[in-house]
């Protein structure tokens, strides 16, 4: 692994790292919430037998990244063209899941030309009042506050679920996810898993709980800078029929006005789809991706 940084017209820093193959094909990829650069595979060969370099990147607020308040989507899109303009990428596939899902589509489509195609897993979408209330009961605690405005007791939520987690990162997060589908507790019990969960999230909260907050914050608003619309590059949704972190009817709702989407449902599955299958997510994504040659 390698790391990088890079400081903003604002002054702000912006982080992320480089695994698999280094010198490998270029593939963007956007972690879910809380994530941070170290959110990464602890056993890499899904990347390294399709010769990737893998490229993840920090959001404000998350580990060494600064946090920028108030902020939505277009922001960070913004920073990722910035890191591959730094990094001498041109187009690229571009992958991520959870909390990552707005951020793939903004940057999508606010940088068109530098998405070659895209693929989500098990993504967040704006919810009705309704699917608010299908969610987990931190989730949808975290987003009827947000939803309110209810600044404070939002932090002090979060706060909480943050000394829990940094106590006892498997602990935390399964009492998190206690009442989530039996595959996802299938995934949380292989230790590979733990192992790389627990670097990732340390990370993310070690700055405290702010980066949390903002991404709250700005995924339970109704996304007034990603318009779907404007998404041109192919997108494959991948999305488990029994997630109670992103209600399957959202995700559904929110790839029907997608210009070029296709939704795969994982029966039975729960929100660590793309954790149990990343190399069949990343094989129909290189497919997808072919850059495009102009004539002449």
């Amino acid at each position: 692994m390698r790391e990088g940084r890079l400081v903003r017209p604002d002054g702000r820093t912006v982080a992320w790292s480089e695994c698999g193959l280094l010198e490998g094909r270029p593939v963007l990829r956007l972690p879910g919430t809380p994530g941070s650069r170290l959110s990464l595979r602890m056993d890499q060969t899904p990347w390294v037998e399709r010769r990737l370099r893998v490229i993840t990147v920090e959001r404000p607020g998350f580990g060494v990244s600064t946090r920028l308040p108030g902020r939505g989507f277009a922001e960070h899109a913004d920073d990722l063209a910035a890191i591959l303009d730094h990094l001498g990428i041109g187009s690229l596939p571009v992958y991520g899941g959870s909390g990552g899902a707005p951020h793939v589509l903004a940057f999508a489509a606010w940088h068109p030309g530098r998405v070659l195609a895209c693929a989500i897993g098990d993504g967040a979408a704006p919810l009705t009042d309704d699917e608010v209330g299908q969610q987990l009961d931190i989730v949808a605690a975290a987003d009827r506050l947000a939803r309110a405005g209810e600044t404070q007791a939002l932090r002090a939520l979060l706060d909480d679920a943050r000394t829990s987690i940094l106590a006892d990162p498997i602990a935390g997060y399964r009492e998190v996810m206690e009442t989530a589908p039996a595959a996802d507790q299938q995934i949380m019990a292989d230790p590979a898993w733990q192992a790389a969960f627990t670097r990732g999230i340390c990370e993310a909260l070690a700055p405290g709980v702010d980066g949390w907050l903002d991404e709250v914050v700005a995924i339970s608003g109704d996304w007034p800078d990603v318009d779907p619309a404007a998404v041109t590059s192919s997108v494959t949704w991948w999305h488990g029929d029994a997630d109670r972190n992103c209600p399957f009817s959202a995700a559904q709702r929110l790839v029907g006005r997608l210009p070029d989407a296709r939704l795969i449902v994982s029966t039975g599955s729960g929100h660590l789809v793309a954790d149990g299958g990343e190399g069949e997510i990343l094989d129909e994504l290189l497919a997808r991706a072919r850059p495009v040659v102009a004539a002449g």
